[in-house]
């Protein structure tokens, strides 16, 4: 069990295997005076809209696409209490290289709650990958 806060407690109960080695928790609690924010799937592109052919390259600017959306509403890594995961032709060495992104963008500690989801494709053409996430923030 982790806290982050008052606000996002993050927890691995006792009876479940441990996730922390796949980079994400089991529960994400969240309190009721809190105010909550809800990021769009953030996907690989930059800013002027270049999508990268490789898939670590795209998670990577995901999660800084992903860093700047939170930082708009005063959120930052330490307070997303949800991720969804969408990946393009999912296989274990896909898994591996979102685990150390997320590791190198959350940095240590609890990873929040998080649903994988493989998808045989996304909206735009090549686009390999994508997240959304939900924060926790004081009311």
């Amino acid at each position: 069990m982790s806290n982050r806060s008052r606000r996002l407690t993050l927890i691995n109960p006792p009876g479940l295997y441990d996730p922390s080695a796949n980079g994400y928790s089991h529960v994400a609690a969240i309190a009721a005076d809190t105010r909550l924010v809800c990021v769009a799937g953030q996907g690989g592109e930059t800013e002027d809209g270049a999508l990268a052919p490789d898939f670590r390259r795209q998670v990577r600017q995901a999660l800084r696409n992903l860093g700047t959306a939170l930082a708009a509403t005063g959120a930052g890594f330490a307070d997303v209490a949800k991720l969804t995961v969408l990946i393009v032709d999912h296989s274990e060495q896909r898994l591996l290289v979102f685990g150390e992104e997320l590791a190198l963008a959350f940095g240590d500690g609890p990873k929040p709650a998080c649903t994988l989801v493989p998808v045989p494709r996304l909206a735009l053409d090549g686009m390999l990958f994508e997240v959304e996430a939900v924060a926790a923030l004081p009311a």
